[in-house]
């Protein structure tokens, strides 16, 4: 998995240092976003502001994408394949449970097209649906 990791960071013009190769293979094996203090807490003892100028870059290099889900507090999650430096193109639903709290990406569930009144520019679209993910339903 490690070279998995450091092509990956590769392909996106991202340097492999350790840190970043820890922080991006501990968010591909999660089910879920995560918070930086997550991060923080499954990382210990990493740096905090490590871990955050990590997030960043991967933001910024279309590693990861930030998720305002509503609760205050950025989560953060892989994303597809296809987004870049030059922008994210996996614009999909959210999924937020009311019950274990988890943020989850739908990725086969994109954000219907909007139609927007004319002179109106969308930058950013953020659709959150909160309920009860399948194992808190069980």
């Amino acid at each position: 998995m490690k070279d998995n990791i450091e092509q990956l960071l590769r392909a996106h013009d991202v340097s492999p240092t350790a840190m970043r190769m820890i922080v991006l293979d501990y968010l591909v094996d999660q089910p879920s976003a995560l918070s930086l203090a997550d991060l923080e807490t499954a990382l210990r003892p990493a740096d905090r502001i490590t871990i955050y100028r990590s997030l960043r870059t991967f933001e910024e290099k279309g590693l990861v994408h930030s998720i305002d889900d509503g609760s205050g507090i950025t989560k953060y999650a892989c994303c597809a394949s296809d987004c870049g430096p030059f922008g994210h193109h996996d614009v999909h639903v959210h999924f937020v449970c009311r019950g274990c709290q988890e943020t989850y990406c739908l990725p086969r569930t994109q954000v219907p097209e909007l139609g927007l009144p004319q002179q109106f520019l969308s930058e950013e679209v953020n659709l959150v649906v909160k309920g009860v993910c399948a194992a808190c339903n069980r």
